[in-house]
């Protein structure tokens, strides 16, 4: 070989055998530096649990990325050791690589063995509970408990109590338990000291905060959250405020901003509401539009609540779409479509209005849901309904199922919507109420001249096992009084429309002090009632009731010593009642007229014929301004016998305010005995009135006169004083909502009375209800 050709060689070989090996090195590193890690990587032999008390190693493994074959990547470990960490069962946890094993190192949550509040005296530990996400037997985690401070801080600052500071406690305990206290320190109310008004011309900051919900700080709402801070409460304002004023013309109107700034010591509020009224509009012209051609504009125009040249009102307008859509709905088409068409004109601020009627078609009700009835039975509601799956959607029926419900009495609210059914032409009609207590434990304490100090007690459910059942009993105890009754009523007997119920009754009444005896009354009755139209009622009764006069005072009159002894009275008897009222508790508008006679005669030793009409009416004036008038008379009729004192009228006290109870009337002039009269009528006016004092102290004032007279008995003779004159009382009174109960004061003066009436000048009743 050439030594030049073998030196030459060996020098091109060695370089390109090492650049080769050189050129591998620098792959393999930069593969591995920039991820490509894998070509070295290993597979997942096993996964070491270390540290676990309570949870199985199995547990913990599945909540990995990795499992046994997988390749280990340092991207798999840290998805594990998140996912380890995100289920809130570890403190602590650790992964580290032993060969082709990975040790995974936690370090476990304690358990809950006790959850509780220290510091709650405003706050019932309940509340708090159902509030808090943590409960005994969880996992311990400390992101819970801050998201639980701040929901009991949330809870405190609803209740109005913003400076609440609360401070968990963790007392560690054996077997890795602890003990987790919420330290709570409640601080004071924080009320609202001051609520100004920004931009508002037209209306005065007083009538401002009495349309708002929120309230000033004030000591008479010690029973109202109304002056404690609510951002919510805050968001129903603007909305009131609002319709104040698109019901004053207003139609630009805007709240620019409400804003609460709490005071530097924390205690109070200071709320302020900027507003921008704009301009206020009047009504032009007005005009109905109808494309159903069974609804005439000319007969809808009588509709339209909206007068030329009256201040625009939001209200009217809804209204007059509410009366539209009634009359239609009156007809069977209950989906109308009316749409106010306003024409602005703000150079003259007129606005000219016109309804839009637009077609429809007949409608039938498919179907009829109820909700929010937990425990008055579906059958209950569906029985007070006009209306019946299959029927032509009456708007004036739907109306008067809407009232019948409410008038029973064991709802706060009754709402009515409808949707569009699984065709065109059929509705479903929804209706959600709200149930509100039926038991009813009432408290009356009253004080007269003649009665002195008297109090009754009774108790009462009016929707019984929620059937709509009627049980009642009530214990009247006075100086001079006690009564006992208890009664029941089934609304529906047999399933049908029939109230049917029985009363048990028993009285002792001391009447020294007005006619020198005592009676007894006990007995029973039993009744029926069902409706003859859909205001007209009728019911029959039946009673049996034994009277016994005695203990009569040596002085007393010769006509009441007559009547010394036991009678028994066995009568049958109807009531028909007419009744239109709006609502049969505190009724505005309507009247109601009830006509009752009793026979006596079938069986026992009294015969008469008893007769009594009650009329009253009621007229809204204004807001909370009602009028009503009412006239009661009564006539009873000996057949072939004179009237015993105890089935005689009398009047006076709640009655005949100005008047103690038999305080008017026949009386025995000698003796001053009241003998009760045959015939007597009372006629009063009254006139219901706010005070001028913050709606929601919920008090009202009264004014009212009576006329009335007391007259006729059977006897005659010397003595005997029985003029039938004409008796005049006035007085106004005062009604208050109060926490504890309807509170009732009236104040009466007589007149025009005869010298020997006697008067009484001050009522007091109170009650409560549960």
């Amino acid at each position: 070989m050439n030594p030049a050709h073998a030196q030459a060689g060996g020098r091109g070989w060695i370089p390109s055998a090492f650049r080769r090996l050189l050129l591998g090195v620098l792959i393999a590193g930069a593969v591995f530096m920039f991820g490509g890690g894998d070509a070295f990587a290993q597979e997942l032999d096993r996964v070491q649990v270390e540290g676990n008390q309570r949870i199985e190693d199995e547990t913990v493994r599945s909540y990995m990325s990795l499992r046994q074959g997988d390749v280990i990547t340092e991207a798999k470990i840290d998805r594990s050791l998140k996912a380890l960490f995100a289920t809130g069962l570890f403190s602590d946890v650790t992964i580290r690589r032993a060969g082709n094993d990975l040790v995974v190192n936690v370090v476990e949550n304690p358990i809950i063995n006790r959850l509780a509040f220290e510091g709650n005296n405003r706050i019932d530990d309940d509340a708090l509970s159902a509030e808090v996400q943590l409960r005994p037997r969880q996992v311990y985690s400390r992101a819970r408990i801050q998201s639980d401070v701040q929901r009991i801080i949330d809870i405190y600052r609803r209740a109005g109590r913003f400076s609440v500071s609360v401070e968990p406690k963790v007392v560690q305990l054996p077997q890795n338990r602890v003990d987790l206290i919420f330290e709570v320190e409640e601080g004071p109310v924080t009320g609202i000291r001051k609520i100004t008004f920004i931009g508002n011309r037209h209306f005065s900051d007083r009538k401002l905060r009495s349309e708002i919900a929120t309230k000033e700080d004030r000591f008479y709402r010690l029973f109202t959250s109304a002056d404690k801070y609510d951002p919510d409460r805050l968001g129903v304002d603007r909305e009131l405020l609002r319709r104040l004023y698109l019901k004053n013309g207003f139609i630009d109107f805007r709240v620019v901003s409400a804003v609460a700034e709490l005071s530097t010591d924390r205690k109070d509020f200071f709320v302020t509401i900027t507003v921008d009224e704009g301009e206020r509009f009047r009504v032009g012209e007005t005009d109905v539009r109808s494309a159903i051609r069974d609804l005439e504009e000319s007969r809808l125009m009588e509709l339209v609540v909206l007068k030329t040249g009256k201040i625009y009102n939001a209200e009217d307008v809804a209204e007059t779409i509410q009366d539209i859509a009634f009359e239609a709905g009156r007809l069977g088409f209950a989906f109308v479509d009316i749409r106010p068409d306003l024409s602005i004109n703000r150079d003259t601020r007129i606005i000219d209005v016109t309804f839009v009627v637009n077609e429809a078609q007949r409608i039938f009700v498919e179907r009829i849901n109820i909700t929010g009835n937990s425990r008055t039975l579906d059958k209950v509601i569906r029985r007070e309904f006009r209306l019946v799956e299959g029927d032509a959607f009456n708007a004036a029926l739907l109306q008067r199922s809407r009232q019948r419900i409410r008038a029973l009495g064991f709802f706060e609210t009754v709402e009515m919507t409808q949707d569009p059914g699984s065709q065109p032409d059929k509705t479903v009609i929804n209706v959600n109420v709200r149930e509100q207590s039926t038991g009813e434990l009432s408290f009356g304490a009253g004080f007269s001249s003649d009665q002195g100090v008297l109090a009754d007690i009774g108790i009462r459910e009016r929707n019984l096992l929620g059937r709509g059942q009627d049980l009642r009993a009530s214990i009247t105890l006075s100086g001079r009084t006690q009564e006992i009754d208890l009664s029941f009523t089934e609304p529906f007997f047999l399933d049908r429309n029939l109230a049917a119920g029985f009363d048990l009754f028993r009285k002792s009444a001391d009447l020294q002090r007005e006619s020198s005896f005592e009676s007894r009354s006990i007995g029973f009755s039993l009744r029926a009632g069902f409706p003859i139209t859909e205001f007209l009622r009728q019911s029959v009764n039946y009673t049996l009731r034994s009277d016994t006069i005695g203990n009569i005072d040596p002085s007393a009159s010769r006509f009441v010593r007559g009547q010394e002894g036991t009678s028994v009275t066995s009568a049958i008897g109807y009531i028909l009642t007419l009744d239109t009222r709006n609502d049969r508790i505190s009724p505005t508008e309507g009247f109601i007229v009830r006509l009752e006679q009793t026979l006596a005669g079938l069986g026992g030793n009294k015969h008469f014929l008893r007769s009594r009409l009650a009329y009253a009416a009621f007229f809204p004036l204004a807001e909370n301004w009602t009028v009503s008038l009412r006239f009661v008379d009564g006539f009873i009729v000996g057949l072939g016998e004179d009237i015993s004192i105890s089935d005689r009228f009398f009047v006076g006290g709640n009655d005949f305010r100005g008047f103690r109870s038999g305080g008017i009337g026949p009386r025995d002039t000698a003796s001053g005995d009241a003998l009760g009269g045959n015939l007597f009528y009372v006629g009063t006016a009254e006139l219901t009135f706010p005070v001028g004092l913050p709606s929601e102290i919920g008090l009202l004032g009264r004014v009212f006169s009576q006329a009335g007279s007391l007259a006729r008995v059977d006897e005659s003779g010397p003595g005997l004083s029985d003029v039938g004159s004409v008796r005049v009382t006035a007085g106004f009174g005062v009604s208050w909502s109060s926490p504890f109960g309807p509170i009732q004061v009236d104040w009466a003066t007589a007149i025009k009375k005869e010298d020997f009436d006697e008067t009484q000048a001050i009522f007091l009743s109170f009650g409560t209800r549960f």
